[in-house]
Order: structure tokens, then sequence, then C-alpha cells
């Protein structure tokens, strides 16, 4: 992902009220980690685009109490290798800093469901920040530090035939 939408995503997130969902990095989060549980599904993925649209009106739970949480409908079209149409659709009720996002997500290909998931990523692994590489200073030799980031996901989710 690069560092303008890192920063678009995480200047949209800063707008947004304490406990509420952010359509923009939903989608991306979703993408992201989408894409992945497809691929380990065997489906080959060309490309994935996903929207997310945040209800206000709607929450989970008997009442609009503090602990009820918003609904975003989440809709990524996409295609195969194969040229097949790919869908993931749903409600997501949290993201968690681009690591994972819960809710009720399900995957299709070809007109067939790939799988069924409540979680798609991986919702405990330590939250990463973006970090800005600085060029080396003029006239120095050139050398500066490098950055690693390894991301492991872990994703919940129950195959539905093939």
């Amino acid at each position: 992902m690069s560092a303008l939408v890192v920063a678009a995503v995480a200047g949209a997130a800063a707008c947004e009220p304490a406990g509420g969902l952010n359509s923009a990095s939903i989608a991306v989060t979703t993408d992201r980690v989408g894409t992945g549980a497809l691929e380990r599904n065997g489906v080959d993925v060309q490309w994935l685009n996903c929207t997310a649209g945040v209800d206000g009106d709607r929450t989970v739970g008997a009442s609009p109490a503090v602990s009820a949480r918003r609904i975003a409908d989440v809709d990524c079209t996409g295609k195969s290798a194969k040229g097949e149409a790919i869908t993931l659709t749903g409600k997501v009720t949290q993201e968690l800093g681009g690591r994972c996002v819960r809710g009720d997500l399900t995957a299709k290909t070809g007109g067939k469901a790939v799988f069924r998931a409540d979680v798609l990523g991986n919702c405990d692994a330590v939250p990463s920040a973006a970090v800005w590489n600085p060029p080396p200073p003029a006239g120095g030799a050139g050398v500066r530090p490098t950055v690693t980031v390894t991301v492991t996901v872990t994703v919940t989710e129950t195959p539905m035939g093939k």
C-alpha cells in the first residue's frame, strides 16, 4: 500500500467519532485481507475493488446503546485470472487498523460460494505505523536504515464447496 493511501486512510479515520466505522478504511482493509483469503482458497485474484458505506442509523444490538456498533455494507467486485467474476459482500461491524474486519462476509467466484467468514485478517496482530525513511544527507554516502515489515494474516472462514 502506498504512503499516499496510508495517509489518506489515516486522515479519514481521524475524522470519525470514537468507536465509529470509517468507510474508506473498511474498503481498503476488506480489499487487502479479502484478496488474501480468496487466494488461500484457490482463487487466483487478478483484481478486486471494494467499496463500503456506513449507515449511521443501523446498529448491532437491541437498542442504540453505548456498546452498540454501527454497520457498514461492503461490496467488492473483481475478476479471477480465469476471467470469472468475483464478489465479496456483506456487513462489517468492526475494522481494526488495517489488520482485520469483523462481520458477516461471503465470497463467490464464477457464481459459486468460496467462503463465508465472520473475521477476515488477523485482529490480534500488532498495529503498524507508517514509517518515513528520509533521504540521505546531501553529500553523504547514501547509506540509510532499511525498514522491513512482516505481516502474518490469520483468517477464520468456512469453506462452502467448490
